[in-house]
């Protein structure tokens, strides 16, 4: 476990370097314990009728599940940070508060090729668990300069098939099991690493599926869409972080809230030829991801790298064009509506300027808890909540904010929400003109509707992370 000098240091050294966030940008490709691939955001109801701002980041996108003999892990070279913009701070995109969390590893026997399990895993860092992993969280207050450790967790293993039979169906040799309704109801694994921290926040870290879905193969192919579409995530894994933070430590529910991720990586200086012993330097800014999409499907190639090195504080001087000039609504126009191209759609786009820049995920707290998704609304066991539609306010799911005094998304824009169809939802903002009152609402999307796996709806609400032995790619 990184001590608190250590996490202290963190603050005290971080800087910027060339580097990006998602697998649109070229340079994270290289480095995918950093790749950010998702960010997360809502409210979520929380024991004795209070409410937590939920919070959540993906890593490491297209983990093949089963891999072996090294697997996919939280690498203890990164800072992993969660980043919370209060106040003022919510115009420019400037922090407030960062949770970071760092983690480290041990081996119970490093004179084995049996490296994450020697046996069957019953119970988390049990003696079948070869490897296991650990996390602290630190907490920075920028405005008063104040840093603390707010706790530490441990990391359940990966999914491998019988060696892990608590994640899947028929002890090890059917798929992953389907998310649950009900905390008393997740697998053992997941059950035993869900941990209240001292200071009442709810952490958990460790391998999912990857709850994001969409036709990434025909979108990229032209934009030649197919139906169905087909999930190019369909059957891969990620590694997650999530956290759950009570509204008092927020200041209350009455506000708004700017959210986004960040990656650190230390460098490393070599003492002597021998390679031993290694010193490790400052964190340098690797990667950064607010609303879905923005890097991905707006950001020019020339400044993908760019955006991710920046903070989100250069956003409005060095992005926001890209917002309100989207060359995507000009492709859209070019390569699926010709020869009846939408008109308007190209420039003057203050309207989605208003949700990228800075570009933050905005969270209204003064909702009641939003309706989340299950594994869809005939599932016989975890069916969506009630009102829950995964394109958000496009499929008519809203929300009252006590705040804004009027019905707002239950979803993006308003937050994120794993199920959020953020595909659909960001083609639909495109092309639709929501500078009019009323606004002209017009809906598209990839043809891709749903996850390959049923969501859980309490923590850690991503869903079960697919089984090595037995899954299926699209």
């Amino acid at each position: 476990m990184k001590t608190i000098t250590t996490l202290a240091a963190f603050a005290a050294t971080t800087a910027s370097a060339l580097a990006s966030s998602h697998m649109d940008a070229p340079l994270i490709t290289l480095d995918d314990p950093a790749n950010i691939t998702d960010v997360y955001a809502f409210v979520a109801a929380a024991p004795n009728s209070g409410k937590y701002l939920t919070l959540g980041m993906s890593v490491y996108p297209f983990e093949e599940p089963g891999i072996g003999p090294n697997a996919y892990n939280f690498d203890y070279r990164v800072a992993y940070c969660l980043n919370i913009c209060k106040g003022a701070d919510l115009a420019t995109g400037r922090k407030s508060l960062t949770y970071v969390y760092l983690f480290d590893k041990r081996y119970k026997n490093n004179n084995t090729i049996l490296q994450s399990y020697t046996g069957v895993v019953q119970n988390v860092d049990d003696a079948a668990q070869n490897l296991t992993q650990t996390y602290s969280i630190l907490e920075i207050d920028w405005s008063a300069g104040a840093v603390t450790f707010v706790g530490s967790g441990i990391v359940p293993p990966n999914n491998e098939g019988r060696a892990t039979p608590h994640y899947n169906q028929s002890a090890g040799d059917g798929p992953a099991k389907d998310g649950v309704a009900l905390a008393s109801q997740l697998d053992r694994y997941t059950a035993q690493t869900v941990t209240t921290q001292p200071n009442g926040m709810v952490t958990w870290a460790g391998q999912r599926d990857d709850g994001f879905y969409a036709d990434i193969g025909a979108t990229f192919d032209l934009l030649a869409l197919r139906s169905p579409g087909e999930d190019s995530q369909q059957g891969f894994n990620v590694h997650s972080i999530m956290m759950q933070i009570p509204m008092a430590r927020l200041g209350g529910d009455m506000q708004t809230v700017g959210v986004y991720a960040t990656t650190f990586r230390q460098t490393v200086e070599l003492r002597s030829a021998a390679m031993a012993p290694v010193q490790f330097g400052e964190y340098v800014q690797v990667g950064r991801q607010g609303n879905p999409l923005f890097c991905e499907g707006f950001v020019a190639i020339k400044d993908k790298d760019a955006y991710n090195r920046l903070p989100p504080t250069s956003d409005a001087s060095r992005f926001a064009t890209y917002a309100s000039t989207p060359e995507l609504a000009a492709l859209l126009n070019a390569l699926v509506f010709a020869p009846n191209p939408i008109p308007g759609i190209e420039t003057g786009r203050f309207d989605l300027e208003g949700i990228f820049i800075p570009d933050v995920i905005k969270v209204d707290l003064s909702t009641a808890p939003v309706p989340l998704a299950g594994g869809g609304a005939n599932h016989p066991t975890n069916p969506d909540d009630p009102g829950f539609a995964s394109t958000s306010i496009f499929g008519g799911d809203l929300i009252f904010s006590p705040l804004q005094n009027k019905m707002i998304p239950s979803g993006w824009p308003n937050g994120r929400r794993f199920g959020d169809d953020v595909y659909d939802i960001g083609v639909s903002a495109v092309i639709s003109d929501l500078r009019v009152n009323p606004p002209i609402i017009r809906t598209a999307g990839d043809n891709v509707d749903a996850n390959d796996i049923a969501y859980n709806k309490v923590m850690p609400y991503a869903a079960t992370p697919h089984n090595g032995r037995v899954h299926s790619h699209h």
